[in-house]
């Protein structure tokens, strides 16, 4: 038995050794590839770098270390709403998914959403490997700085999805999903909105910081996942309360200080936008919250704090889009319409339909991002962009086929992934490892050894 052992022991270690040395000689290959580009742009700029606004450049490199603060963030939010025997497991999808789309975004992620255009649809492969970026000026900041800033924007994105399926996928679709819909949905969309010669993007819909690239994009596809993928185990009639609130407030904290990078670092520069950004993003957390609690207070009797952090949410998800687009007097209606349309579809539409959304992605940032993003087109009025009550009512148009075309990316994209996990690892935990919780099933760990 023992020498049966030794021999697969050491099968795979000679199997993970090739793909090693494999792994190690393609990077070696793109390796060298960007470093004859990035020598050939240094060579040009050998006086300084020509273009370039330290200030307008320290900015985003902090708002970049912001945004990567968030998603460590977002895992303490996730968990402390999951039951306590999913903790970990919870944790896990969000720290993992950065380390994991940081590498696919350096490698293609990031050529298929800003590479050359072709049709319209896609980027090509001009940036693989990150061949051509290096520290020549973008706007007034280098290359690598706003690849690094937009490569925060997609582990996010993909990092927000786990919340519709935790506590009872496997780990391994995990990775595989995670994979797939950064690279066939997420990075398509990026093009559409963001990138030079994308449809949307010529077409004139405006999305500042990513209602539509980000929660719209998420909370649609979240939904769609828990709906493949199935309801938990006893859901609903068998209670599934958060297990510790007190982790999701401070990841809460940590989620309201990183938006601050995420909506007014999308400006790139420290201009008179950016610090627009910076208050319409602070009041409409703050008056997404407070229209949350009160009407909870008066629907349900009490407010509580899970209400109280997830209205910020909401308020977060709804400006996000036309956050440097309007005033602060207009952040304040978004969010109250954010706090209370999130409120309704989250306690409301959730269990009227019966869907199991198990971290309310789609109720939040999926509303939210949808409500934002047509916000633009009724009341933009700065940041270059105006809507129909500000003398432009085809902006209102523009707005309302991005969301459409977003929901329709989001839910045939993940669909197709889906299927393609399912085929290739399955996508459910069985009945008993869903009992006895992920974080043993999955990780053989618990998050509290009492």
């Amino acid at each position: 038995m023992k020498a049966k052992f030794n021999e697969e022991l050491l099968a795979y270690a000679k199997k993970f050794f090739r793909g090693s040395l494999t792994l190690v000689f393609s990077l070696f290959i793109v390796g060298a590839l960007s470093t004859i580009s990035f020598a050939e742009e240094v060579g040009l700029n050998t006086t300084g770098f020509s273009g370039i606004d330290k200030a307008d450049t320290l900015w985003v490199m902090v708002s970049t270390a912001m945004v990567m603060l968030m998603i460590p963030g977002l895992a303490l939010f996730y968990a402390g709403m999951a039951r306590r025997k999913n903790v970990l497991s919870t944790m896990m999808h969000s720290f993992f998914i950065m380390c994991l789309i940081t590498i696919q975004w350096v490698l293609f992620g990031y050529s298929l959403s800003f590479g050359t255009d072709i049709g319209g649809l896609i980027g090509g492969l001009t940036f693989v490997g990150l061949n051509g970026v290096g520290t020549e000026a973008f706007g007034t900041i280098p290359h690598l700085v706003f690849m690094a800033f937009q490569g925060m924007f997609a582990a996010i994105t993909v990092a927000l999805i786990t919340g519709g399926f935790a506590e009872r996928m496997k780990f391994s679709a995990v990775v595989i999903f995670a994979l797939l819909w950064a690279t066939f949905v997420y990075d398509p969309l990026c093009h559409w909105v963001w990138g030079a010669g994308g449809w949307l993007n010529e077409l004139g819909a405006k999305d500042f910081a990513g209602g539509m690239v980000v929660h719209i994009s998420c909370g649609v596809s979240a939904l769609v996942a828990a709906i493949v993928v199935g309801k938990r185990r006893g859901f609903p009639k068998q209670l599934m309360a958060p297990h510790n609130l007190g982790l999701t407030v401070l990841g809460m904290g940590l989620l309201w200080f990183g938006w601050f990078g995420f909506n007014a670092g999308s400006a790139l520069a420290v201009n008179e936008i950016a610090a627009m950004t910076f208050v319409t993003t602070n009041v409409a957390a703050a008056i997404g919250c407070l229209t949350w609690v009160f009407i909870e207070w008066i629907h349900r009797g009490k407010p509580t704090v899970l209400g109280a952090v997830s209205g910020a949410v909401a308020g977060l998800g709804s400006i996000t889009p036309a956050s440097g687009f309007v005033t602060p007097a207009f952040a304040m209606l978004i969010g109250i319409f954010g706090g209370a349309i999130c409120y309704w579809a989250v306690s409301v539409l959730k269990p009227r339909l019966g869907y199991d959304d198990t971290l309310d992605v789609f109720g939040i940032h999926g509303i939210g991002g949808i409500l934002g993003t047509l916000a633009i087109g009724l009341v933009a009025s700065v940041g270059g962009a105006t809507g129909l009550f500000f003398g432009n009512p085809p902006q209102l148009w523009k707005q309302f086929v991005g969301v459409t075309a977003t929901i329709a990316i989001s839910i045939i994209g993940t669909l197709i992934v889906l299927k393609v996990v399912d085929l290739l690892v399955g996508l459910r935990v069985s009945e008993d490892m869903e009992v006895e919780g992920l974080d043993y099933s999955q990780h053989g760990e618990s998050g509290y050894n009492l």
